[in-house]
């Protein structure tokens, strides 16, 4: 077989053999040469990436504020008002039926008016005197007439000026025996009071009958009603704890409770009667903060500055007034007793402007001045970070539960 060598002059062979190792490495060297490390460039750049995205992940710069707090003993008298003063006061009821069926005793013949009680409101500017046998008319035309006199004070669409009084149906009979309802002044009708001068009923109106009425013998109707009433005492607390506002508290003692009888009715069992027994509470209920700030200014030796305060628990206070706002009240005196829970309300915004850009032992000083704040941790990360940022909108504060 030939080879290169055999085709190749033996004059030329010695020159070929040394340009070959003459190019050999230059050609190689260069060819390293133009070879760019880009595998070595993107791993360093996402090494790079991943450190800054972790240290930006686990910076923080943070106070944790342990609210300052109050246990005040309390003795003293307040003033609500609902137009004027730090203290205003919101009127909430609730209202339940509670029925049990029993024996009767027979039947009677009857012949009877229904009855109830009537809240008269005037929105204008003057009192209003309404004569005796004014009537009041139901949306369905029932009429009920005042059997006195009464004048309803001054007011404004805003704030009526109000008077309670007792109507009577103008005829016999269940049909008046109407749920709560609004009345209009058939009298004042096509003149500018028709729409000043309303009533409202709260309560059914009762007592109307005509014909056979079962009868249930009377000791165990007392017994009866007795029994309703305690049922529905905790049914009645519940509904109108239910009712409060978002930010307002209900005081202990701060709630009246009142019982109607109901007109028995004939049961769906043969014989029996069904008692019925109404409850009706109403409750004053104020703002918590409002509360608070009372609270804390009537005592002298806490030194209150009006800083923002909050009632954390009315467990251990008792409300006592002379007799409940009725709901056209402006404002009434009252008194509370016991010891009231207060906590400082942590401003975040302000907490976080006073440390912005300051390092942490300045932040701790100008942490220290205000009265709101009993403890506070300071939180900077990563670890060489010795100063919060200027920026007061990137500092977490975060109030802890004292």
């Amino acid at each position: 077989m030939r080879t290169l060598n055999d085709i190749i002059p033996p004059s030329r062979r010695k020159e070929a053999g040394s340009a070959m190792e003459n190019q050999g490495p230059l050609n190689l060297a260069a060819e390293r040469r133009t070879k760019f490390p880009y595998l070595t460039v993107i791993i360093a750049v996402l090494v790079i990436a991943v450190s800054l995205g972790t240290l930006r992940y686990f910076s923080k710069a943070e106070v944790d504020v342990t609210p300052s707090t109050i246990s005040a003993t309390i003795q003293n008298s307040f003033t609500a008002s609902q137009s004027a003063g730090t203290l205003p006061f919101q009127i909430i009821t609730a209202q339940k039926i509670a029925s049990q069926s029993v024996n009767g005793s027979g039947t009677k013949t009857v012949n009877s008016a229904a009855s109830g009680t009537i809240t008269i409101y005037n929105t204008q500017t003057r009192a209003q005197t309404l004569v005796a046998n004014t009537r009041f008319a139901t949306a369905s035309g029932l009429i009920f007439r005042i059997h006195s006199a009464v004048t309803v004070p001054s007011g404004t669409a805003a704030k009526p000026g109000s008077v309670t009084a007792k109507v009577y149906a103008d005829t016999t009979g269940s049909t008046y025996n109407v749920d709560p309802t609004n009345f209009t002044v058939p009298g004042f009708a096509g003149t500018p009071q028709a729409s000043m001068v309303y009533a409202r009923s709260e309560s059914p109106m009762t007592g109307g009958a005509s014909g056979n009425v079962p009868v249930v013998d009377s000791t165990l109707e007392t017994q009866t009603r007795s029994a309703l009433q305690t049922a529905l005492a905790p049914d009645l607390l519940a509904s109108i704890q239910a009712q409060v506002p978002s930010g307002y508290v209900l005081l202990p003692g701060a709630s009246a409770t009142s019982y109607l009888p109901l007109d028995s009715v004939p049961s769906t069992i043969t014989g029996q009667v069904n008692v019925r027994e109404q409850g009706t509470i109403t409750a004053v209920v104020f703002p918590n903060a409002a509360l608070a700030k009372a609270i804390a200014s009537s005592i002298p030796s806490l030194n209150y500055q009006g800083e923002p305060l909050t009632l954390t628990s009315v467990n251990n206070l008792l409300f006592a007034t002379a007799s409940m706002p009725s709901p056209g009240t402006d404002s009434f005196s009252f008194t509370i007793a016991g010891t009231a829970p207060l906590t400082y309300v942590v401003d975040s915004n302000r907490i976080a402007t006073a440390v912005a850009g300051k390092t942490r032992s300045a932040a701790a000083v100008a942490i220290s001045n205000y009265p709101e704040v009993k403890r506070a941790v300071i939180l900077l990360r990563p670890f060489w970070r010795q100063a919060f940022p200027q920026d007061p909108s990137a500092i977490s504060i975060v109030a802890v539960n004292p």
